[in-house]
């Protein structure tokens, strides 16, 4: 069956698709990662640190472990990223999605006891801002030529709440990720009209999920309650819960898949409602 039948058989079939996920390994990225292995993908997994990265495949199952390759690579080096594309061309021949996951704030960007808007230091927050917005246009760039040259494929980038309504205490995140989605926007366009409407560009914002990077903001490091901020978080969730990292799995199949062979330029929440709900 050829991947087209397959298509048309399931709009959500991703057997023989190569996608590419940068911050693969990070605990969004693995969770990703497990629900398109699921749906038959070939996968690139990128990360700066790839400690641990043939254990994790080994967990997705021989089957799937035989078409997933690990690569270390830096989202912020064109030279890196240029190098990753090379390795996944060899490996697979082709490359027919991108999933920008890598990202994340710095405590040293965020306000808070003892540090002010006024004290934040440039390097942190030139460091955040650089991450999540140059850290997804850059790939989009490695990849995104590769795309070029076939005329279709699918792009995700991950922007956050944040983008919708910025959040106290962290500014330089918060600005980054509202870039992510205009970047998002534009590159959409972009594909469409000079390049192919077959490539599209969508993104995913997630709401609040308890991770390793947001854990000091939410629970107390000593006790593991709720801050103040995380009861605000869940008291302004009309689902009342953090996200799991599972929670992202199905509205990614979707958007890298044929099944949404008509969606380009939008920015999905999954956020429990979050973004819906105005406090009363």
């Amino acid at each position: 069956m050829t991947r087209r039948e397959q298509s048309d058989t399931d709009p959500f079939c991703l057997s023989g698709r190569t996608i590419v996920i940068t911050g693969g390994l990070g605990v969004l990225g693995c969770a990703i990662s497990r629900g398109l292995a699921a749906r038959g993908a070939n996968l690139a997994l990128l990360d700066h640190r790839i400690a641990g990265g043939q254990k994790f495949c080994a967990s997705l199952g021989e089957e799937a472990s035989a078409r997933t390759t690990v690569i270390e690579a830096d989202v912020l080096s064109p030279e890196s990223l240029a190098r990753a594309a090379d390795a996944v061309i060899q490996r697979f021949g082709q490359v027919d999605g991108l999933i920008n996951a890598a990202g994340g704030n710095r405590p040293e960007a965020t306000t808070g006891p003892g540090r002010t808007f006024f004290d934040l230091p440039a390097d942190a927050l030139l460091k955040t801002l650089d991450l999540n917005l140059i850290g997804t246009i850059l790939p989009c760039q490695a990849f995104g030529r590769h795309m070029a040259v076939r005329g279709e494929g699918s792009i995700l980038n991950v922007s956050s709440m944040n983008a919708f309504r910025p959040l106290t205490r962290i500014p330089a995140y918060s600005a980054a990720k509202a870039a992510v989605s205009n970047f998002t926007q534009w590159l959409a366009v972009h594909m469409a009209q000079e390049l192919s409407p077959r490539i599209r560009v969508n993104a995913i914002a997630p709401g609040f999920f308890l991770t390793e990077q947001n854990r000091f903001l939410l629970t107390d490091a000593e006790t593991g309650a709720l801050t103040a901020r995380g009861q605000s978080i869940l008291a302004h969730t009309p689902m009342a819960r953090f996200g799991d990292p599972d929670d992202l799995v199905g509205a990614v199949v979707w958007l890298m898949s044929p099944a949404s062979a008509f969606v380009t330029g939008i920015v999905v929440p999954i956020d429990g409602g979050f973004s819906a709900y105005s406090g009363v």
